[in-house]
């Protein structure tokens, strides 16, 4: 994402199969007389794109402090002209981590865990074997991904734990999973990206707090921030709420595609990791009073700003939240994340603007990558130079 962007005067034309009319609304009252989708002409362009290479549909909420718009291409379900809206449920994926992060962060802040104090201390004998020494990895190298596990994706097809009689999964079997593949470093070396490092993160905030981890998230974060259409599922809670945006599989090569309903996995796969249901709005909300200050203080928020760099991540991720340079200057902090039928991804910027945006839809091939960066890079510097 970062340098300058060129700008393309024209949008190819797309096909009427893939794509469907675009759809404003406007969230702010006093922003929604005479507001159509010519307002915002560049996003556009780049939803289309990003839609063109996503799934059925595609939306983008974003604005800044004074008022907030959504735009949509394509269909939130299949076989009928239903743009995806900013209200409705989805699966946020890896989003679910920057919720998981703070709480373990308000626990450093009540002086209950230390960022720099191994794992072990908490969780003694979770985290061994295979190469792994709990002794040596820190909390702060699990938030952080530089604990050296390897990259480890629960799948509900092909790559999970024995599930129980009920079909949920345990936690410590879970992690037992991740930790099957062996260490990719020594820990603190190098950012390795795997969700094994929250579900260690999941069994810690529910051995400190007394409570499965889907409460604990649900009562310091979602229930103080008002986040009314964000769950953290609890076990057995495998369907959406409604309203909600269709998640599918499927492929598309060049103008062909074929879709199919997504698997609905138990959460507990899943986790802190990436349990999380929200919207695009909530999603935008959360990453907005985490910034302002909300729900850490001052000192644990900037160390959790402070990023290592990737080669993934824009320039860098902190502890559980990604920093995104933007081509209009300064940067961006949020999350991307992945999902069985989505792909979303929340950043937001100090002064209140925000986007936040989701193709129904999790690619395994031939994914819209750079799409989606100029997308939600667009949206965040409409109107505002571009740096060189």
């Amino acid at each position: 994402m970062a340098g300058k962007r060129t700008r393309q005067t024209t949008l190819s034309a797309i096909t009427a199969a893939a794509v469907c009319t675009a759809l404003l609304t406007v969230s702010a009252p006093a922003a929604r007389a005479g507001t159509t989708a010519e307002a915002h002409p560049a996003t556009l362009a780049a939803l289309q794109a990003f839609q063109a290479r996503g799934g059925p549909g595609a939306a983008v909420y974003a604005g800044d402090g004074k008022s907030s718009w959504t735009l949509s291409a394509g269909t939130g379900t299949t076989g009928a002209n239903r743009p995806v809206q900013a209200d409705e449920y989805l699966r946020s994926g890896s989003q679910t981590k920057t919720f998981t992060a703070a709480v373990v962060l308000q626990l450093v802040d009540e002086g209950k865990v230390s960022p720099d104090e191994p794992i072990e201390t908490y969780l003694p004998g979770v985290v061994t074997g295979n190469g792994y020494d709990g002794t040596r990895i820190t909390v702060r190298h699990l938030l952080q991904h530089t604990s050296g596990a390897a990259a480890y994706t629960p799948d509900p097809l092909v790559n999970h734990p024995a599930p129980l009689p009920d079909g949920t999964y345990d936690l410590t079997a879970s992690i037992r999973k991740g930790l099957a593949f062996a260490p990719v470093s020594v820990p603190g070396a190098r950012f390795t990206y795997s969700n094994t490092n929250y579900l260690v993160l999941s069994l810690l905030i529910e051995r400190i707090t007394g409570q499965p981890v889907h409460e604990a998230v649900t009562d310091r974060v979602i229930t103080p921030l008002g986040l009314t259409r964000t769950v953290f599922a609890a076990p057995g809670e495998r369907s959406l709420p409604s309203p909600a945006v269709r998640g599918y599989h499927g492929v598309r090569v060049g103008g062909f595609f074929l879709w199919f309903p997504a698997t609905e996995a138990d959460p507990t796969l899943y986790s802190g990791a990436g349990a999380a249901v929200s919207t695009l709005e909530d999603l935008s909300t959360f990453y907005r009073a985490l910034i302002g200050g909300r729900l850490l203080s001052p000192g644990m928020l900037a160390e959790m700003r402070a990023a290592v760099d990737t080669d993934t991540y824009g320039s860098g991720y902190g502890l559980g939240l990604v920093r995104v340079p933007l081509t209009c200057g300064g940067v961006a902090w949020g999350h991307d994340g992945g999902a069985p039928g989505f792909s979303t991804m929340t950043l937001v910027t100090e002064d209140g603007r925000h986007a936040s945006l989701v193709t129904n839809v999790l690619a395994q091939f031939n994914a819209p990558g750079s799409e989606r960066a100029l997308l939600i890079d667009t949206a965040l510097c409409e109107d505002r130079p571009q740096q060189p």
